[in-house]
């Protein structure tokens, strides 16, 4: 991962092997970044988003490889219990042309992964919301 700061705006480039979500969390907590949106686009030959169902309170997992180019990359970062907490969608496209997306629980870079993260003033906390099952923007951490 390399990558460069402009204004609030932190502009990376992933190579191949690298992994999404274990390299926006790197950044955020060499950077000390609390509060920020991230998209992106490039291209994986492996990845993993889930769907989750509110009914039963749970998340199902796909699993994809092969080749494919990432459609869109959107989410943000934010803080819980004091660490940097990822919340990133993710779709991506094969050669067929079919579309698969979710959320992103991994991603591997298969040339290059160009990704901005435009940091926030302040911080945005999470909590666990039982009702949901999920962890829900916390305004007041």
């Amino acid at each position: 991962m390399d990558y460069k700061k402009h204004g609030d705006t932190y502009i990376v480039r992933l190579g191949v092997g690298d992994e999404i979500c274990a390299s926006m969390t790197a950044l955020a907590e060499k950077e000390k970044i609390a509060l920020a949106e991230v998209s992106g686009i490039g291209a994986v030959n492996a990845f993993t988003v889930g769907v989750y169902d509110t009914a039963k309170k749970k998340y199902y997992a796909n699993e994809f490889s092969g080749a494919y180019e990432i459609v869109s990359l959107s989410g943000n970062i934010t803080q819980k219990d004091g660490k940097p907490y990822l919340h990133l969608h993710f779709s991506a496209g094969n050669a067929a042309g079919a579309v698969f997306g979710g959320h992103l629980n991994s991603a591997v870079i298969s040339a290059t992964a160009e990704i901005f993260v435009r940091t926030l003033c302040g911080a945005v906390g999470r909590r666990f919301d039982e009702g949901i099952g999920l962890n829900l923007l916390d305004f007041e951490k």
